[in-house]
């Protein structure tokens, strides 16, 4: 799902929720995505959570290298589909009875080399990598996406385009679907269904009006 923002956009915000029994073994839930880096939820076992953020290496080869990072927060280098670095928070699921944390979590800052321009590309996924477990499905909604400009202008996304990679384009399996549920942006994939959606769509939600609530400027820079 690739958002349509403004230029000079320097933050994005997006909300994201896994309905229950959706968050399938080997799902990742990339939650913002941008030209040279993604971060999201990875499922990792039944108990085991990962809060990624990754960004490549520069076009170029150049390496990308950690600033800084939160407390708790692993950080190492990737490898597979190409090469960056990489963060992550991990966090286990247990039947403990305590409450979440309402609050904003430092996960890294990496620096980028050769890169010369705001964010560009803004978008979110649904992946399953585990590639044994495709026969299990998985959903994720987003909704509020917002950006803030070089000025500090906040500005609202409601249109979203729904594309998919070679495996859907191709035709190879065709179990995947996107639209609008409960004025949310959804992602669905796997799990062998019928009624798949096609691809290359625009959708709009509705506007909530919903700025949000953060300041910026307390957050870590390096």
């Amino acid at each position: 799902m690739t958002y349509t923002v403004p230029a000079n956009s320097e933050y994005f915000y997006n909300k994201v929720t896994v309905p229950v029994n959706q968050d399938a073994i080997g799902s990742y839930f990339m939650v913002a995505g941008f030209t040279g880096g993604y971060s999201g939820i990875q499922v990792n076992s039944a108990t085991k959570r990962r809060v990624l953020f990754s960004v490549w290496d520069a076009d170029n080869g150049q390496k990308t290298t950690l600033v800084s990072k939160g407390a708790g927060v692993i950080s190492n280098n990737f490898g597979g589909k190409g090469t960056g670095g990489q963060a992550y928070l991990a966090v286990c699921c247990s039947p403990r009875g305590s409450s979440p944390q309402n609050a904003w979590r430092y996960i890294a800052t990496w620096k980028r080399p050769s890169t010369t321009t705001y964010q560009s590309g803004v978008h979110s996924f649904l992946e399953n990598f585990a590639d044994t477990r495709g026969y299990v499905g998985c959903r994720v909604q987003y909704a509020n996406q917002w950006t803030r400009n070089t000025s500090g202008a906040w500005s609202e996304a409601t249109t979203g385009r729904f594309t998919g990679d070679a495996t859907a384009s191709n035709a190879q399996r065709k179990d995947y679907a996107s639209g609008l549920e409960n004025g949310r942006f959804y992602l669905h994939n796997c799990g062998f269904f019928a009624d798949f959606v096609a691809l290359n769509q625009d959708f709009t939600r509705l506007a909530t009006g919903v700025q949000p609530t953060v300041d910026v400027n307390t957050l870590p820079t390096q």
